[in-house]
């Protein structure tokens, strides 16, 4: 596969780099890969480096067909129940800031410059870190070194976000706020109570721009397009 065009992001060295044998290995794979082809860069594809305002870092894809599309943690409107870490973010915002998303599908934030970038993004269905060690992480370490050129609030949920982070994130007049992944198994460590969507707001806010509307459109009433 070549490749991708993605404006702003198309000079990384990982293109030359990383991205033929991650591609390569890809093209080799006998399982199903999610997200659909289409949307593995959707993240990127999403936000050029200049419209990024806040960055959450992911681990890997939701391994459920139906649910990943590019964007990390979010998933495709119509899944019910949410996935765990999805319900937990949810259940921390209520506690934050006493709403949330109508469903799981957050590319609303993204709309807003919030890119969801996980360090894999491809996963073999069924099989949760499956392509951990792919050859992803060149390009996320340049991605975040590329965002990190300009004030950047940066949400480092989990150890390896925050290895990540330390490794990449260039000095600079950031935000970093660093707490327990919200998985089910560590988000009473210090994620819940950690109420990142305020102090971002709080942060965009002292810096004369808007705060980022984590709630996003209510649902339309029946009968509403």
């Amino acid at each position: 596969m070549s490749a991708p065009a993605l404006a702003g992001w198309e000079d990384l060295a990982f293109w030359q780099t990383g991205w033929p044998a991650v591609s390569a290995a890809l093209a080799a794979e006998e399982r199903q890969i999610l997200p659909p082809a289409p949307q593995i860069f959707a993240a990127l594809d999403h936000l050029r480096p200049e419209d990024v305002r806040v960055l959450i870092l992911g681990q890997d894809p939701y391994p459920t067909p139906g649910h990943a599309h590019g964007h990390a943690f979010s998933v495709e409107p119509h899944v019910r129940p949410l996935p765990r870490s999805l319900s937990n973010i949810f259940k921390e915002m209520q506690g934050d800031l006493a709403c949330c998303p109508a469903t799981g599908d957050l590319r609303h934030w993204a709309d807003q410059g919030v890119m969801l970038l996980n360090t894999a993004l491809t996963v073999p269905a069924g099989e949760a870190g499956g392509h951990a060690r792919l050859g992803w992480l060149p390009l996320v370490r340049e991605v975040v070194a590329r965002v990190s050129t300009r004030p950047t609030a940066f949400l480092l949920w989990g150890k390896t976000a925050q290895k990540l982070g330390a490794d990449e994130i260039r000095p600079g007049e950031h935000l970093v706020i660093e707490t327990a992944h919200p998985s089910p198994l560590s988000a009473r460590r210090g994620f819940f109570g950690s109420r990142p969507f305020s102090r971002v707001n709080a942060w965009l806010a002292a810096r004369g721009e808007a705060e980022i509307d984590w709630a996003g459109p209510l649902p339309s009433a029946p009968g509403e397009e």
